[in-house]
């Protein structure tokens, strides 16, 4: 199993060894959730009865069910394994590791604390820099919004973005030299209930 997962993660093109990539999902499921949860603990009463009047179902995962936290796990996994330190940030930008902490505690970049200390998303840096108006979109990114939600808009194609008559990921259109407004404006819904 190892070699097969070495050879996947060379596909996907992640700078990992299978055995540390394994500990990093075994830590973000650790994270995540409880390994059998059960929903309905997470409600009162009435919230419960409301949410099964409308058709939800809150029992507990049953064995032989598709684990629904394996994607998430996943994903979180290879967001932190691409993520880069404070210090290969500022190899990035060619600048000192204590202006990347200034940039972060000023939400000009964006990023999360580990054991390890700072973890920032490569989905914002380009070879040459940092995304182009990405402290447009990040002054309207509402605070608690996880890194992982965020990482997953940054690279879904958005219907109000288009280049070549095709929906494109914000990233794709900033980097397209595209105004920043509208990814800032969709960014600002991320959390919000539609």
């Amino acid at each position: 199993m190892t070699l097969a997962l070495e050879n996947v993660l060379a596909k996907a093109g992640l700078r990992v060894d299978a055995t540390e990539f394994l500990t990093l999902v075994e830590d973000a499921a650790r994270r995540l959730s409880p390994p059998n949860p059960d929903p309905s603990h997470f409600f009162s009463p009435d919230q419960r009865a409301a949410l099964t009047d409308v058709g939800l179902d809150l029992s507990p995962h049953q064995e032989g069910e598709p684990d629904y936290r394996a994607r998430t796990v996943a994903a979180h996994a290879v967001l932190a394994e691409s993520a880069l330190t404070v210090a290969e940030a500022a190899r990035t930008l060619g600048v000192d590791d204590s202006r990347i902490r200034h940039r972060l505690k000023d939400r000009r970049l964006t990023g999360w604390k580990d054991q390890g200390g700072w973890r920032l998303p490569s989905w914002q840096f380009t070879p040459s820099g940092v995304l182009p108006g990405l402290e447009v979109v990040l002054r309207e990114l509402p605070e608690d919004v996880p890194a992982l939600v965020v990482a997953a808009y940054m690279n879904t194609p958005q219907s109000d973005l288009v280049i070549n008559d095709k929906p494109a990921t914000p990233r794709q259109w900033l980097l397209a030299g595209g105004d920043p407004d509208p990814v800032a404006q969709l960014a600002a819904t991320l959390g919000t209930p539609a």
